[in-house]
């Protein structure tokens, strides 16, 4: 529909309605953010477990918290799933959900921010106080038109922080990844306070660089301006870390969970909420749905984790990455014109690591299946000479029903392997040709190894 709208309005005229609806809808109920500490979690990998994890420390500190993901909403503890294949709902939907959590006493909300919800002013008619940045990769490249104009994106919220009315003495705080390289260009925005996160202090110089006005010590930050451990360790059970002399573990695995940890302590210290609140909280989330989620770890592992970007499915591959067995890696991509640059480059990441590859369906919308795993296909290269070929599989599958790529990769699993289903997560729906299947990747692997 947005495809159809854009090729008959001229953008001006489009952006005008956008704008229009987000305080249309902020007025109808009644600007409920006003009265709540309104937390954005934006960047292009990491958003929805940095969501989870900041609402689970707001809630071990005793805070009323919500939040709103891709995953799910919660508030108060009650939370409902994201029925919806939208990260960040319409202006309506978003200003209902922020009513009702005024309406159940919240205090704290969180918020995933997406590019296309910016761009089309879901964020106009919201108070944000603070906004945090997990990290920057290309995507969405057809839809907004170059990485740059989706930098620019994720860039209005930021500036848009300082123009949103002030709540008392509550501050508006900056958290970026300062390990990323388009920190700076975030770090730009005004803002009471900056915070960085890293993965060692010695980004500690590189931050003072960005922020050029300010000494590190001068921002008011307790600890810091720059949030990093002096040691961590990544394990397949997880993650300690220490930082400013705590000890903070958690069940989540890989690296990249590292920094969504890093990105929700930072923002939760820049708020003032105590040390044992914060690890209570990081410890209490030993999962997140659909992200990196094992459905079963003996004999042989099957894990579900979203990985729609070429970054992310490199970062669960060599997480899950056994040393001695195979792993069965069953991937798709998305259809509807939806960035097909990454499919080749998703070909290419499956033959580095996989040694068993099932190309499947996904949400081909209105594109031909097969025409989506034929572009997949074509960035493998050399796999038929990898590790693997030795022990007689046909490494190379190409299954349209997803269902039945799963039962492929569960009966294909010996005892030690690892099977790994990306693209779905904990979506609920796979869009076909003007038609949403009801789907849960989870149940279906769950239901798969029974049979098995």
């Amino acid at each position: 529909m947005m495809s159809f709208l854009r090729s008959i309005i001229p953008p001006s005229v489009l952006q005008w309605y956008h704008y229009a609806l987000s305080m249309v809808a902020a007025v109808l109920f009644n600007s409920p953010s006003k009265e709540m500490t309104i937390i954005g979690v934006t960047g292009t990998n990491g958003k929805s477990t940095v969501v989870e994890l900041i609402r689970s420390i707001f809630e071990s500190a005793g805070l009323n918290a919500a939040s709103l993901s891709s995953i799910r909403s919660v508030i108060n503890g009650e939370e409902a799933v994201n029925m919806r294949k939208m990260t960040m709902p319409g202006r309506f939907a978003l200003q209902r959900f922020l009513r009702d959590a005024r309406s159940h006493g919240i205090s704290h909300v969180v918020l995933e921010a997406t590019s296309e919800g910016i761009r089309q002013f879901r964020h106009r008619g919201i108070d944000w106080d603070g906004l945090v940045l997990t990290n920057l990769a290309p995507e969405h490249i057809e839809s907004h038109g170059s990485f740059e104009a989706y930098k620019q994106a994720k860039e209005t919220l930021f500036a848009y922080l300082a123009a949103t009315e002030r709540k008392g003495r509550t501050k508006k705080i900056i958290v970026v990844n300062v390990d990323d390289g388009n920190a700076k260009d975030f770090l730009k925005y005004d803002a009471d306070e900056k915070w960085g996160y890293a993965t060692s202090k010695a980004s500690a110089s590189r931050m003072q660089s960005l922020l050029h006005t300010k000494a590190l010590d001068d921002l008011g930050a307790e600890d810091s301006a720059l949030l990093a451990p002096s040691s961590f360790e990544v394990t397949q059970d997880g993650i300690s870390l220490v930082v400013s002399g705590v000890e903070i573990t958690s069940q989540l695995k890989g690296n990249f969970n590292v920094y969504n940890i890093l990105a929700a302590v930072a923002l939760a210290r820049a708020y003032g909420i105590e040390w044992r609140a914060v690890q209570r909280g990081i410890e209490k989330m030993d999962v997140i749905p659909g992200r990196l989620e094992y459905i079963q770890k003996e004999p042989f592992a099957v894990v579900v984790d979203y990985a729609h970007t070429p970054d992310a499915l490199e970062n669960v591959y060599k997480t899950l990455k056994p040393p001695q067995a195979q792993m069965i890696c069953v991937l798709g991509a998305a259809g509807g014109g939806r960035d097909r640059w990454k499919r080749p480059e998703f070909g290419k990441i499956a033959s580095t690591f996989c040694n068993e590859i099932i190309l499947t369906n996904e949400d081909p919308y209105e594109e031909n299946p097969s025409q989506i795993l034929s572009e997949i296909e074509s960035g493998i290269s050399n796999f038929s000479a990898r590790g693997g070929a030795a022990s007689g599989r046909q490494l190379i599958f190409k299954i349209l029903d997803r269902a039945e790529a799963i039962k492929k990769a569960v009966g294909d699993a010996k005892p030690g392997d690892v099977v790994i289903l990306t693209g779905k997560g904990s979506e609920q729906w796979i869009a076909g040709n003007n038609v949403m299947i009801p789907w849960d990747e989870r149940e279906i692997a769950r239901k798969t190894l029974l049979q098995k």
